[in-house]
């Protein structure tokens, strides 16, 4: 928390102008303005009043929009975009007040989770809201060639509809209230543990630790999954396939065979058995090494 109120008050002086940065300590908590009239423009920014003054956060696009004038501000963005970073405008009373260089660091795992998934066939695309700069920064550490960037959360969801009507089999992983639509639209929807409830809600499946190489684990089980539904519906039937018919005479005016109904609740109990035990075999199963 120190190092966040730390961030702002060195970057936007005029939001916290009596905080002296170099006395901030774990133990000392701040005693923030209320903020009044606050709106929230989903993919875009906020904007309140505090002590009187109004204060706008957001892109570049919401600040002018505000009729705020950036232009000072932009050459220290970009260079804050290119080392993977979002910048986060912060207007006061109409006047450019600094700027918020917020980053999810690129997890360890990511790479080796994308790379699996592209070695499988599975086409990566990413969808974000984010400058283009920034998108295309983080994209080029996960080696991503298809990048959507300076999206909304509903072109999110159209991006994804239009995916699946070209035929495409859609799997949506996201973490934020801005993912939500898109992971409602996937075929799949796929939420991170760490994110929001909205996009939890929204999904199919939740990881729960957050992780991409869960992504991989969750494909390997849902194949082998579905390898093994298909075994046993073949175990079923071939034991329907069999038994039923002779159980009903057919071979008896031929060869005067009958089923007894010893032996077809035998085999009945045998079809029951062969099906477990195979589903049985998945605990077995090695995630990592598919």
């Amino acid at each position: 928390m120190e190092k966040f109120v730390r961030l702002v008050a060195k970057a936007c002086p005029l939001l916290l102008p009596n905080v002296n940065t170099d006395q901030i300590l774990p133990a000392r908590y701040l005693k923030l303005p209320r903020a009044e009239d606050f709106h929230a423009l989903v993919g875009k920014g906020v904007r309140a009043t505090v002590e009187g003054r109004a204060i706008v956060l957001g892109n570049a696009s919401f600040l002018r929009d505000q009729r705020i004038e950036i232009a000072a501000l932009s050459e220290k963005a970009d260079a804050l975009r290119k080392d993977g970073a979002t910048a986060i405008y912060v207007g006061v009373d109409g006047t450019p007040a600094g700027l918020l260089a917020i980053s999810d660091p690129v997890k360890t795992t990511a790479p080796a989770a994308l790379a699996t998934l592209k070695a499988h066939g599975v086409r990566i695309v990413m969808l974000t809201g984010d400058n283009e700069t920034t998108a295309n920064a983080v994209a080029k550490r996960l080696a991503i060639d298809d990048v959507h960037a300076e999206i909304l959360p509903e072109e999110k969801g159209a991006t994804v509809a239009r995916l699946r009507k070209g035929g495409r089999i859609v799997a949506m992983a996201g973490d934020g209230v801005n993912d939500a639509p898109a992971l409602a639209a996937a075929d799949v929807g796929i939420a991170m543990g760490s994110g929001t409830d909205v996009a939890m809600e929204s999904a199919a499946i939740t990881l729960l630790k957050g992780d991409l190489l869960g992504i991989v684990r969750a494909r390997a089980l849902s194949r082998v999954t579905m390898r093994n539904i298909r075994q046993n519906l073949f175990f079923a039937f071939i034991y329907n396939a069999i038994g039923v018919p002779v159980a009903a005479g057919v071979l008896y005016p031929t060869f005067g065979i009958v089923l007894s109904p010893v032996f077809a609740a035998a085999a009945m109990a045998l079809s029951s058995v062969s099906v477990i035990g195979n589903a049985l075999r998945l605990r077995w199963v090695r995630l990592d090494e598919m």
